[in-house]
């Protein structure tokens, strides 16, 4: 199994799909998940990236085949995991996705080393610090769910939240049923959250970001509201924004056909055959 050490944590990361025969005929791309979320949770997006680009996902600290170390876990620190991991695929530098918390972890890549980041994907995220919009105080209290209940129970009390009233409840089982076979413990989940809590943020770093940039959003995103997304599109030069109708926090869930679409039209553009 493919691991790196990260300021003496392990972390586990892998290449989706059969690496191609001749590497550098894909350009590769790095998936960056959030809070609570192990790599399996790009399960609907993976078959469609791999078709085209080099993929590869892995498993932040704190959560599956990573170590747990003692929290809190600093976002800027896990951006510097998201760098190990490049470093162990041989890869100079990758188009970057970065989902949620994955996103603020992105942000913080991108900025610490924008070399590595050839286009920045910011999805479902937000900038952090004073200018980013809350959730509702009931949003919050669900977050802390994990507390007293199990884990599917605290999926489940999450879903109105992190999915669009829309979507069909079996689509929401199947994902929360591959979350529940990967490994999350209560000390990763709290010690990630922390590490959001405390983050100072990137807003009025954003403008020295050149690389093409999309900013994704759902329209109906609970956990973080869509105000985000126009602020964080707002704050980096040229940034491209999407909002899209009918989808939640788990956009690429909810829709994913429009969200495909929006994700791979803009890699096409920023990575042109």
């Amino acid at each position: 199994m493919p691991y790196v050490t990260s300021a003496g944590v392990r972390i586990y990361w892998e290449e989706a799909g059969a690496p191609p025969a001749l590497p550098d005929l894909r350009d590769p791309l790095l998936l960056i998940m959030g809070l609570g979320a192990t790599l399996e949770w790009w399960w609907r997006l993976v078959p469609i990236f791999t078709k085209r680009y080099r993929t590869f996902v892995y498993d932040n600290r704190g959560v599956g085949r990573s170590d747990v170390p003692p929290g809190p876990y600093p976002i800027a620190q896990m951006a510097e995991d998201a760098v190990a991991v490049m470093d162990a695929a041989g890869l100079a530098s990758a188009h970057v996705f970065g989902a949620s918390m994955g996103g603020m972890i992105a942000q913080e890549l991108a900025l610490l080393h924008p070399s590595r980041v050839r286009s920045l994907i910011l999805g479902c995220t937000a900038c952090g610090g004073r200018q980013s919009v809350p959730a509702a105080k009931e949003v919050a209290a669900a977050l802390r769910g994990r507390e007293t209940m199990t884990r599917e129970e605290a999926m489940w009390n999450m879903a109105p939240y992190t999915f669009d009233a829309a979507t069909p409840r079996e689509r929401v089982a199947e994902d929360i049923a591959i979350r529940l076979a990967a490994t999350v413990t209560n000390d990763g989940y709290f010690a990630q959250l922390a590490g959001i809590r405390a983050w100072s943020g990137t807003h009025d770093r954003l403008g020295a970001l050149s690389m093409p940039t999309l900013v994704i959003h759902g329209e109906s995103d609970q956990l973080v509201p869509p105000e985000n997304g126009r602020i964080v599109a707002s704050a980096i030069p040229g940034a491209r924004l999407v909002m899209i109708p009918r989808a939640s926090h788990i956009f690429f869930t909810d829709q994913l056909g429009a969200a495909s679409e929006a994700l791979l039209g803009f890699l096409s553009a920023a990575a042109p055959a």
